[in-house]
């Protein structure tokens, strides 16, 4: 299929552009195989470029023969577009429409984008799983990398190289699968260096009504623990919701079977309660006409806040069983895709200081998210301003990305990067040139490598880094134990509310904040100066005293 066949009006002029508190711009509307672009020869005008891919929905109004089309980008911005001309308008809307729901993958941007940046590191090669067992081989012997899964018959959503236990077989392995959702047996997710507590994660035991049992699989998980030690399953289920996965096929390890281990429920909504969610949230946010009551009335409604406390404290939990009770923890809920990898990852950002600096983030993300089988392709199909019914989609690496921000935002010394890091991981997730967020599985992005460029190739350039960095950074080797009280989690404006207030007015004011950080640094050099020559007199004439 030709670009050229779904362009019906591939230039229009005198298109006039409207942005929320920015200036309007007239300029040249422009229609490729990928961007919608608007130019204008107005001075000190930027252009705008706009992925289809990025584009959630589209309205076209009419007055008259002036035509207006209203698009809705899946990073949440809202433009609209003034074409002079019905039949150009229409045109263009059909086009904007075509092009912004192909299914192909091999038609998306990032097959075709070629980097005007020199790539000095290739993001491919970046995160490899035998890279990271080398830091866990340097802490225990009691793991092993299996190929198992080589040709992906064992589980289409894990990767070639997965971590398991050392006295555990690869024959354990297949009969283990076949008791697990989806393939999914228990893989390592987490070595706690501290005391030796791991974490795992996989989807849920196929017990069904008849209450099912797999000696290889109790053999696998009890092979994680230690002499006389306990373990904690944490499924991310309400036990309603786990009882009604029986009648289905699925289910939960029975305490008869697995005595060894406390199974604990906690109640993270399945991603079609998230979706509906986003789409409530959003709606209250572009509402520029609530009263206050009105608007608190709508955020709570969204239940998107509940959804933040929610996998916070399931994540909490986790790391509460590691770190302080001294117990290794297996974490599932049904697919083992969505709520289990929220809770995995960010157990590790609270435990773990290497995951809170860019490249230890990089390395989580494409660990923790791409590797293990979040279906992202899946997942990031539509935002929250699509008009088609949700399928599959939901915003699950978004919430993730929120419970870091609120955690970043508690502990602001105690992380290399900053929020804009979190919202450039949101916007490439759902529209991106890089190729790093195509697909659902790794076996789907065998071929991604060769043909696309890597997000994580540009990130790390050091201009880029420049940008993404934290400016409050201290190393801090501790734990992190974040606050899950309502009072402390708070509406993530840097995304739900970036397009509805000044651009400039957050510039200067970020500016101002640099400006404030870099005196006080300034501030504090002069004053332990100061205190290193007066120790230093001090030591020279005991005389000297300093209350």
């Amino acid at each position: 299929m030709e670009f050229a066949e779904l362009i019906k009006t591939p230039r229009v002029d005198g298109v006039v552009l409207h942005r929320p508190f920015m200036p309007t711009v007239e300029g040249t509307l422009c229609l490729t195989g990928h961007h919608l672009i608007l130019s204008s020869r107005q001075d000190n005008t930027e252009e705008l470029w706009l992925l289809h891919s990025n584009i959630d929905s589209i309205e076209k109004r009419f007055v008259g023969s002036l035509g207006s089309i209203i698009v809705k980008c899946k990073d949440l911005r809202v433009i609209q577009l003034d074409i002079t001309g019905m039949e150009e308008c229409l045109n263009i809307a059909s086009s904007i429409e075509a092009l912004s729901t192909l299914d192909s993958v091999s038609l998306m941007y990032p097959f075709f984008y070629r980097p005007m940046f020199e790539v000095i590191e290739d993001g491919w090669n970046s995160f490899l799983p035998q890279n990271a067992f080398k830091d866990l081989e340097s802490m225990t012997d009691e793991w092993r990398l299996s190929e198992v899964n080589k040709d992906f018959s064992v589980c289409p959503s894990y990767p070639p190289l997965v971590a398991v236990p050392k006295d555990v077989d690869d024959e354990t392995l297949r009969k283990v699968a076949t008791f697990r959702h989806g393939g999914r047996f228990p893989v390592l997710s987490y070595y706690h260096k501290k005391n030796g507590m791991v974490m795992m994660r996989a989807g849920q035991p196929l017990t069904g009504t008849n209450g099912r049992r797999c000696k290889e699989d109790e053999k696998l998980i009890n092979a994680t623990l230690r002499p006389g030690k306990r373990g904690y399953i944490i499924d991310t289920r309400i036990i309603n919701v786990a009882q009604q996965a029986k009648a289905r096929g699925g289910g939960f390890e029975l305490e008869a079977n697995y005595p060894q281990w406390r199974r604990i429920h906690k109640t993270i909504e399945r991603y079609n309660v998230l979706q509906e969610s986003l789409i409530k949230l959003v709606e209250a946010c572009s509402d520029q006409s609530h009263s206050m009551d009105r608007w608190l009335s709508k955020l709570e409604a969204s239940s998107w806040q509940a959804h933040v406390k929610e996998i916070l404290t399931t994540a909490c939990l986790a790391a509460q069983c590691i770190d302080r009770e001294g117990a290794s923890v297996l974490v599932h809920g049904t697919e083992g895709t969505d709520s289990t990898l929220q809770v995995t990852s960010l157990a590790q950002i609270i435990l773990d200081p290497g995951c809170r600096t860019i490249k230890g983030f990089q390395s989580l993300v494409e660990r923790e998210w791409l590797q293990a089988g979040h279906p992202f392709q899946q997942r990031c199909a539509q935002s929250a301003f699509s008009n088609n019914k949700p399928r599959q989609e939901a915003p699950v690496f978004l919430l993730f990305l929120d419970c870091v921000w609120q955690i970043l935002r508690q502990f602001p010394c105690s992380f290399e990067f900053n929020e804009c890091f979190l919202v450039l991981l949101f916007e490439h997730a759902y529209a991106s040139q890089f190729g790093t967020f195509l697909g659902n599985s790794a076996a789907e992005r065998l071929c991604l490598p060769e043909k696309t460029v890597s997000l994580w190739s540009w990130v790390n350039r050091p201009q880029e880094l420049e940008r993404l960095t934290n400016p409050l950074y201290e190393p801090n080797s501790l734990v992190i134990w974040p606050s899950v009280a309502p009072q402390s989690l708070l509406l993530w404006e840097g995304v739900f509310l970036r397009w509805n207030r000044s651009s400039k007015c957050l510039d200067e004011a970020y500016e101002e904040m640099v400006h404030i950080i870099e005196y006080n640094k300034e501030l504090q050099t002069k004053v332990n100066s100061l205190r290193r020559q007066l120790a230093q007199l001090e030591t020279e004439d005991p005389l000297l005293h300093t209350p």
